[in-house]
């Protein structure tokens, strides 16, 4: 299938786009050369092939929700820069 310009112009509508016509120009090569490598890949025999819904057949292996302990007021603030009494102290952002 070719693009020619007026499918193109359609198309940029479509999704908000502006081309100069150099741009056009190898827009409209660019988007022959993808439409006609679909057109090739509807000539693959995929008979008996269940369609993907992952790429990898791994399962997610999430460890076990376990209470453990916690980091203490003292522990956390061991190392901050600046700290007042129990909280953080860090530069103003909002006036």
């Amino acid at each position: 299938m070719k693009i020619d310009r007026a499918l193109l112009d359609k198309i940029a509508h479509l999704s908000r786009l502006e081309f100069d016509e150099k741009d056009a120009e190898k827009m409209m090569k660019d988007m022959t050369a993808i439409v006609d490598w679909v057109e090739h890949l509807k000539e693959v025999d995929t008979t008996g092939v269940e369609p993907l819904t992952t790429m990898s057949h791994e399962i997610n292996v999430l460890r076990e929700d376990e209470v453990k302990e916690h980091l203490s007021h003292e522990r956390a603030l061991k190392n901050a820069p600046k700290k007042d009494s129990d909280y953080f102290r860090v530069p103003k952002v909002l006036e």
